[in-house]
């Protein structure tokens, strides 16, 4: 075991992966299996699943993949229950699903409404409760991280349901912290800035170009950015860390206080 290892306290630790075949979950479970931690990798294909399965054995740890849909309430159970009888049990988690829909609030229709909170709130409650009761189950605790977004902060012109959705799930985040922390379990979510991912390029044009000019860094985030804020939270550094909302969003947030645009620099 490397003093690295060692720092992050992961070595033999068993990880759920929801969405782990590609972007932010691909990138969880690299950083997680760096640190000697197991994975089992949730993804729709198994082709994908199968592809960051193998580089996470790389690092010479277990790495299973499950094909599942966390949208289907009934797969839920069967999606732990493998989980756990793969890897021997779960003790951390992360859940990366989630996509904006978008539109402004008069052309959002009480279907689309019901869709982003599907896909970006009731999931995640599902599946942090399963999970967190085959920790409580099993009595090991263990740390549970779900991703939610800078649009969760603020008002969220064009995707309003989408910031509704992840707004709400900061607040669910905060409860659960609350009511499992007796049981040894920690609760806590990354909020996204604009990171480069496959869905960037739907984003339009004039948008991203707008948005990317109030990023103080100068540059959108990576999926790798994710990944190591998810390895942070699931590690032993952050034993002391519950309920909180980890913005990771270069600055963009703070930006906020420039609606036009970052101020010019004077030197």
């Amino acid at each position: 075991m490397t003093e690295e290892t060692s720092l992050f306290g992961l070595k033999g630790k068993k990880a759920l992966i929801i969405g782990g075949g590609q972007g932010m979950g691909e990138a969880s479970a690299r950083f997680l299996a760096s640190a000697g931690c197991d994975v089992a990798l949730v993804d729709l294909e198994q082709e994908r699943a199968d592809r960051v399965a193998g580089i996470a054995a790389g690092f010479g740890v277990k790495a299973a993949t499950i094909v599942g849909n966390v949208l289907d309430d009934a797969q839920i159970p069967r999606i732990v229950a493998e989980a756990e009888e793969k890897l021997g049990g779960i003790d951390r988690m992360v859940s990366i699903v989630g996509a904006a829909t978008w539109g402004s609030l008069l052309e959002t229709t009480g279907e689309i409404w019901d869709q982003q909170m599907a896909l970006n709130l009731r999931y995640f409650f599902l599946i942090a409760k399963a999970t967190a009761e085959t920790m409580i189950r099993r009595g090991t605790g263990g740390r549970i991280v779900g991703i939610a977004s800078v649009d969760g902060q603020r008002a969220s012109p064009m995707r309003g349901a989408y910031g509704a959705a992840k707004a709400g799930l900061i607040s669910v985040v905060q409860t659960m912290a609350v009511e499992w922390a007796p049981h040894d379990i920690s609760v806590n979510a990354i909020a996204p800035g604009h990171i480069v991912t496959p869905r960037l390029f739907d984003t339009p044009r004039r948008v991203e170009g707008y948005s990317k000019s109030l990023i103080p860094m100068r540059r959108r985030g990576t999926t790798d950015d994710i990944g190591k804020a998810a390895l942070f939270l699931l590690s032993d550094l952050a034993a002391y860390v519950n309920g909180t909302t980890l913005d990771v969003d270069g600055g963009l947030l703070s930006a906020n206080l420039f609606p036009q645009g970052l101020p010019a620099s004077n030197g």
